[in-house]
């Protein structure tokens, strides 16, 4: 979540006009998050966030999210669900940008995830995978190994300031891993972006998931291989390291609701280092090109270059277990 989108108080009464949610006490944008705008609205009944989609979101993708987060609410997982106005549509205008509003999710995300955390999020994100399968749903994932070349060639050589020789080092690890990445694994709609401030707790047990603007349908794999990346590394010294009671953790906690394929198995290694590269390239692609006025926290691109070269050290699946 961020705020690139600036807000003002004629155009949160034209959204309280067209949605029955009551009297809006107040609006704040939220800092955290690098893709959408997005402001908290409370209001004499209930909270709610109002997302403003910005550059990465195609808005023929929009009513993929709606159906997908309504659908998902209807089968009790814990997660926002969209409102429709009084015209009976999820989305509209703003600022000539599409936006909707969402229910808001109590809780918040941890700062320091534990072993047991990581299980019961492992747990709860294939409890997650078996929901969606019953959805049915589809979208292609916009971000996957075989299109990550429309970002790698929009990012210039600035980049090698963080790293010697990073954009070629990055195109070379691209080329490599769409030889190797695998054909065929059990796949559906995933959530694509369980970092931990999509993941809220409640009373120290995990609540809910956030923020589906990425979800797609890709393998189920990728997406614990995601989380291993998101959740399982601790920095020491200046540097990222798996903390394998972590990874263990997240892994047993999944497959105590779903069971990893030894094709999933084998192809770990592989979608850990598909993912790390994933998050390297955006993030030096917004580092490079988030507008100076936007009010966010860039994120340092350097983690996942971390990331990437541990998982290169590496290749059975066992290394992500004790």
């Amino acid at each position: 979540m961020a705020v690139y989108t600036k807000v003002n108080q004629t155009e949160i009464e034209i959204i309280e006009n067209k949605f029955n949610i009551g009297k809006v006490l107040s609006f704040s944008g939220i800092k955290k998050g690098i893709e959408n705008t997005n402001y908290l609205i409370k209001t004499n009944k209930k909270k709610y966030i109002l997302t403003i989609f910005e550059k990465r979101v195609d808005k023929k993708d929009l009513p993929f999210f709606m159906k997908l987060m309504y659908g998902l609410s209807k089968l009790k997982i814990v997660c926002p669900n969209p409102i429709k106005n009084k015209k009976g549509s999820y989305l509209f205008k703003i600022k000539g940008k599409s936006a909707c509003l969402v229910t808001f999710l109590r809780g918040e995300e941890k700062k320091k995830l534990s072993s047991s955390d990581c299980r019961q999020i492992g747990k709860n994100i294939a409890v997650l995978h078996k929901a969606t399968k019953k959805l049915k749903i589809k979208r292609k994932n916009s971000l996957s190994i075989n299109l990550l070349h429309k970002i790698s060639n929009k990012i210039d050589k600035r980049i090698n300031k963080l790293s010697k020789n990073l954009k070629t080092n990055m195109i070379s690890d691209l080329e490599k891993l769409r030889k190797t990445w695998p054909r065929s694994l059990p796949n559906g709609v995933i959530h694509s972006d369980l970092f931990i401030d999509n993941i809220f707790f409640y009373k120290k047990k995990f609540y809910g998931f956030i923020d589906f603007y990425f979800s797609c349908t890709d393998y189920y794999a990728y997406e614990l291989a995601t989380c291993v990346n998101a959740l399982c590394f601790d920095k020491k010294k200046k540097k990222f390291i798996l903390n394998k009671k972590k990874s263990y953790n997240l892994i047993k906690g999944y497959e105590a609701k779903r069971k990893l394929t030894n094709n999933e198995k084998n192809a770990f290694n592989t979608l850990c280092k598909g993912s790390a590269l994933r998050y390297l390239l955006t993030r030096a692609y917004d580092y490079l090109n988030t507008p100076k006025n936007a009010v966010i926290k860039k994120k340092n691109p350097r983690e996942y270059l971390d990331k990437l070269n541990f998982h290169k050290k590496i290749n059975r699946f066992s290394e992500y277990l004790r």
